[in-house]
């Protein structure tokens, strides 16, 4: 597809790996100039050589130090997409306020940093996107991770105050909300754990059936990072400038919602 991305800048933070890594690689191949972040190094500037990125940028998110670096790596920005994130499996009882903390602060006040840091630009030249990459569990959360789908909605949530803030400058905030992608983490854990659960011993069977188990949704299997990407490129495109303030779900029909 050809999404008119050619002579735009993106940032897209956390893309030394998985989700991050298949949207720089799909924008880069649609003609942006991106920028690919990571905290490692030698990761990062690894996926940037494979996807033919423009800039490498190394910085903790988490750190005004580390988002003022990203920033001065990335430029002028037309395009940012706040993947970078961090989740664990643990429940209330585990996860202590301290933890509640860190989360937040990864997940949330990270992409607030890059928010202030690459917007004004973008409002200064009439033109801009501004991406989240939330999930399913803003909306619909479980009894597990609590911290985790708290700083969900708040991803959420603030993509659409953003919008409205940005309100006749060119500029949009968005949400692109997965549901369970299959990285090669996951099809590990999946294949590791599938004798105890009955899944079967194919791929195709395993998948099949966690899915049915643990995701359930109207295609029967787990999301590739790729069709994340897509979801991405199209609000990054042209094709999106009515689009400000809106969530898009890419979770096979998970959430079970009209809105």
């Amino acid at each position: 597809m050809d999404v008119n991305l050619k002579g735009r800048r993106a940032l897209v933070t956390g893309s030394s790996s998985g989700l991050g890594e298949a949207i720089a690689r799909l924008l880069a191949a649609e003609g942006a100039d991106v920028v690919v972040h990571g905290r490692d190094e030698a990761r990062t500037r690894k996926v940037a050589e494979e996807v033919g990125a423009a800039a490498v940028a190394i910085g903790d998110l988490t750190t005004d130090e580390g988002a003022d670096a990203v920033a001065a790596t990335a430029g002028e920005t037309d395009i940012l997409v706040n993947n970078a994130g961090a989740y664990d499996h643990i429940g209330w009882t585990d996860a202590t306020a301290d933890t509640w903390v860190r989360t937040y602060e990864v997940n949330v006040v990270s992409g607030v940093r890059m928010i202030q840091r690459m917007v004004p630009g973008m409002r200064g030249r009439g033109w801009g996107r501004v991406i989240q990459i939330g999930g399913g569990l803003a909306s619909q959360p479980i009894a597990m991770q609590p911290h985790y789908n708290a700083s969900l909605a708040a991803r959420h949530n603030l993509a659409v105050s953003l919008a409205r803030e940005l309100k006749d400058t060119g500029v949009t905030s968005n949400v692109v909300a997965p549901g369970a992608i299959l990285v090669d983490a996951v099809e590990r854990l999946l294949t590791g754990i599938a004798p105890d659960h009955g899944w079967g011993e194919s791929w195709e069977e395993i998948e099949r059936n966690a899915a049915r188990d643990f995701v359930p949704n109207d295609i029967g299997r787990f999301g590739r990072p790729e069709e994340i990407a897509g979801a991405v490129a199209y609000l990054a495109s042209p094709y999106a400038d009515y689009i400000s303030g809106a969530t898009i779900r890419v979770d096979g029909g998970t959430i079970r919602s009209v809105n």
